[in-house]
């Protein structure tokens, strides 16, 4: 038996080698945490580097980099080129998703693998004698963009599409496969509803809204025209005006898409559609209907499930605001809050944190109205007025539950707020959302609602208020020069004018990029609760009060962090004060 414990403890303590080593002699891990971490990527056959990245316990760009360093190999930025559908399907897509392994391209015989981790060896042995002797060579990738990049590929290489530009209407029918039907006693005239242009035209709309990057789309009725719009960017465009008389037949359509009464025109309704992709992707939508002067209103959300995979680096945090946040975001207890308009992003920060905190050891329970997104290893309740199921109610259940982290979709009225306070101050971690402007209107909306002021002190850790900007497409924005006494009102400081400004305006792309916008950023700001705070809290400081603390300390307001991105040449001024200037 001393025999048998003298060899299990010699070898629970491997020797470290290679990156694990590296890592222990640069002072990002201690030798105990890369002995456990090894030993445990090990027994649960996870690559090294994927175990360290999902333990968080060093982040993506930084693993890496010491790989590169240590294995001597350049690091490959594979957003930058264009990856091979065809050498994609050489390895089965079941290998490339086990060993997170991502063939990218094929020079003669050589065929070069995109990998996060050099050390796994079995990955490119298993991937050689899949594709049957041709020679294959590891190109090193950050995994963060290698998970992205692998289920881009995988879309694309089997059954999925990258450009919906080129389908013809045959293929839109083709793409998409709706989960569910009306049912036949709800259908009002099934002839116009399966009318098969009305059919196709609407599935159109909705690939043509996935490929424009649209958030929302408005079906409207008006008394001479008929129109659709998208919300892209953040900004409504009209995309295409209909005939009037197909204004029914297209919400009947999307009503029975979405498994509502067809027949009831007088009264909204919410419900749901489903558009499966590709077996690798699907979105969903959330349907809302609305009666209106001249017919039924019908606007959908679009729901992608890969902004809860959005890597925190993505979401535009200054790095010592993603700190901040991180920190606090790992905490065992107390409240984290995100604030801002409607529209500024609160739910993708949201989704981003709980994703970060979502494993195995943690037990997570959201309560939302509506559920924006499915999270897998999450525990989400749907808000339901008319069974009794309130924001209050199922706090209450989840206190019940074991939670780790709770997380409350809105804290609309003193008996939510109470219970989520209770939760935070008693072990839990408690995220939720409020409709405020910044971190000190916050404080003093929760005051208003009646929350005690030694409450708001002893729960709150952290609150974050942003806004989403457009940001300038990198090709087409144009200089803009504006002289110093402009920029000090604009609230740029004097050092930031003698070390040079140089501000851009957006150009036009043309037909590529009209509005010289692409894509969408944040700006924050993350206001801890410091003890100078708690004491003004406890005065009964009102938010003028609380905002000059929050100034004394440095803690940049929302303005001041878009500015630093007008300044970088991200956005434009102009975009910065049409979401700032109020």
């Amino acid at each position: 038996m001393a025999e048998a414990s003298t060899v299990a403890v010699s070898s629970s303590k491997m020797p470290l080698g290679g990156l694990a080593r590296k890592l222990v002699t640069d002072g990002l891990l201690d030798e105990q945490s890369a002995q456990q971490a090894f030993k445990e990527a090990l027994d649960s056959r996870t690559p090294f580097v994927r175990y360290l990245i999902e333990r968080r316990l060093v982040d993506s760009k930084t693993v890496a980099h010491e790989a590169s360093v240590e294995f001597g190999m350049p690091l490959l930025d594979i957003e930058a080129i264009e990856i091979d559908p065809d050498v994609v399907k050489l390895v089965s897509e079941a290998l490339i998703t086990r060993h997170s392994a991502l063939p990218i391209s094929r020079r003669g015989n050589r065929i070069f693998i995109a990998v996060s981790d050099p050390t796994n060896l079995r990955a490119l042995d298993e991937i050689k004698f899949h594709i049957g002797g041709a020679s294959t060579e590891a190109v090193l990738v950050e995994d963060a963009k290698l998970t992205k990049a692998i289920d881009k590929a995988l879309d694309v290489a089997f059954g999925g599409f990258d450009d919906l530009g080129g389908l013809d209407e045959a293929a839109a029918d083709s793409l998409v496969d709706l989960e569910g039907t009306a049912q036949p006693d709800s259908l009002a005239d099934n002839a116009d509803i399966d009318d098969a242009p009305v059919v196709k035209f609407v599935n159109r709309i909705l690939l043509d809204a996935i490929k424009r990057g649209a958030s929302d789309l408005h079906f409207e009725p008006y008394e001479k025209y008929y129109r659709v719009r998208f919300r892209v960017d953040g900004m409504l465009t009209e995309i295409i005006k209909p005939p009037l008389a197909l204004a029914f037949k297209i919400a009947a359509r999307i009503k029975v898409m979405s498994r509502l009464d067809v027949s009831e025109r007088r009264v909204p309704q919410d419900g749901r559609i489903k558009l499966r992709l590709s077996k690798n992707k699907a979105i969903d939508f959330r349907v809302s209907t609305c009666p209106t002067l001249y017919g039924e209103k019908v606007v959908l959300r679009i729901l992608d499930s890969d902004v809860a995979k959005l890597n925190i680096e993505q979401l535009g945090y200054e790095d010592f605001q993603r700190d901040l946040f991180v920190k606090n975001l790992t905490k065992p207890y107390g409240m984290l809050l995100v604030t801002g308009p409607t529209g500024s992003g609160k739910t993708v920060s949201l989704y981003t944190g709980i994703s970060m905190l979502n494993r195995e050891d943690i037990n997570i329970s959201t309560v939302e109205d509506p559920i924006k997104i499915n999270l897998a290893g999450v525990n989400q309740v749907q808000v339901d007025e008319r069974t009794g199921m309130t924001f209050a109610k199922a706090l209450r259940a989840f206190l019940r539950q074991d939670p780790d982290v709770i997380l409350v979709g809105e804290i609309r009225d003193l008996e939510t707020g109470s219970i989520a306070v209770k939760a935070a101050q008693t072990g839990h971690m408690v995220m939720s959302t409020l409709h405020t402007n910044d971190g000190p209107q916050t404080i003093t909306r929760l005051q208003d609602m009646g929350i005690p002021p030694f409450a708001v002190t002893t729960s709150i850790n952290l609150i974050t208020a942003q806004r989403l900007v457009r940001k300038l497409h990198p090709q087409f924005r144009v200089p803009l020069t504006l002289p110093p006494e402009a920029l000090r009102e604009e609230g740029f400081t004097q050092t930031d004018i003698d070390e040079g400004i140089r501000l851009f305006n957006p150009g036009n792309g043309g037909s590529e990029c009209p509005s010289g916008y692409k894509g969408r950023t944040g700006i924050y700001q993350v206001m801890p609760i410091s003890d100078a705070i708690k004491r003004l809290i406890m005065d009964g400081a009102n938010a003028v009060q609380l905002a000059d603390q929050v100034a004394a300390e440095g803690i940049w307001d929302v303005r001041r962090s878009g500015l630093e991105k007008a300044k970088r040449g991200i956005t434009s001024l102009a975009e910065i004060n049409r979401v700032t200037l109020e």
